[in-house]
């Protein structure tokens, strides 16, 4: 049977607690995955799940299935009495499942090389539920592998996590500054492309038929004058309203996706 956890004073709670932090998560190099299909996801692609805590039903397939594969792995699982799992559960969700992570970090070594990649840059993203929505983006779409430069956010920030549904765990996705982004994809031949309000071609005119790297930017300021100098192809999405640009997420599954349509023809 597993151990019960009705204190929210327990130690192991208050720890989970302060893995909210970023900087206990990096001390710590742990972080929090919440949620059955975010936690499947990381098992699926091998994540180092450390422990599991649960509370309500343990009667769901996905639920039960989880459970089963770390308890053969004689991984820690604590049931949790309600206020418990309120106290370390990061939304509102009836789930009732959440587990501790480590997780690796990839680099620019680790980035898939191929003829006619995809690759999504992302510069200093500050808010995490806007690089989840990109990474499922980029899941959705089939990017190749997605480079996050200079964030003001980490990867691995639970709300990221749950922004993505997991995804952050299934695409490749290295951390670097612009400077070595750069030199990576100049060394690999990969065009870059820009999207701006004030570029001349639509997006439907860009060229697929090389290795590509989409660049995004950050929420409030969007890219910066590096990587709109180092733009090869400069885009822009045609705006009938008032407002001058979509959400980041959006724009880059417009854009991804119509590089799609034009391959597949």
């Amino acid at each position: 049977m597993p151990e019960i956890i009705s204190s929210v004073t327990n130690p192991k709670i208050k720890h989970i607690v302060a893995l909210r932090d970023r900087r206990s998560r990096k001390q710590d190099d742990l972080t929090i995955i919440e949620g059955e299909r975010e936690i499947w996801m990381a098992l699926e692609a091998k994540v180092d799940v450390r422990e599991l805590y649960w509370f309500g039903e343990s009667q769901d397939p996905l639920k039960a299935k989880i459970m089963d594969r770390l308890n053969s792995a004689k991984k820690p699982i604590y049931e949790t009495s309600a206020p418990v799992f309120k106290k370390i559960a990061y939304g509102d969700r009836e789930q009732g499942l959440l587990c501790l992570a480590k997780v690796a970090e990839l680099g620019l070594n680790d980035m898939p090389k191929k003829e006619k990649a995809v690759y999504v840059v992302i510069e200093r993203v500050e808010k995490p539920g806007n690089l989840g929505a990109i990474l499922r983006s980029c899941d959705g779409a089939g990017a190749d592998a997605v480079i996050v430069c200079d964030p003001s956010t980490d990867i691995h920030n639970p709300n990221a996590i749950r922004s993505s549904l997991g995804t952050v765990f299934t695409m490749k996705v290295a951390v670097t500054t612009s400077d070595k982004a750069y030199e990576f994809l100049k060394k690999n031949n990969v065009e870059v492309i820009a999207t701006s309000p004030q570029a001349k071609k639509l997006y439907t005119q860009i060229d697929v038929n090389k290795s590509l790297a989409l660049i995004v930017g950050s929420e409030r300021e969007g890219l910066s004058p590096f990587w709109l100098r180092k733009a090869q192809q400069t885009l822009r999405i045609p705006m009938k309203g008032r407002v001058d640009s979509l959400n980041v997420s959006v724009s880059t599954a417009i854009v991804l996706y119509e590089i799609n349509r034009q391959r597949s023809q």
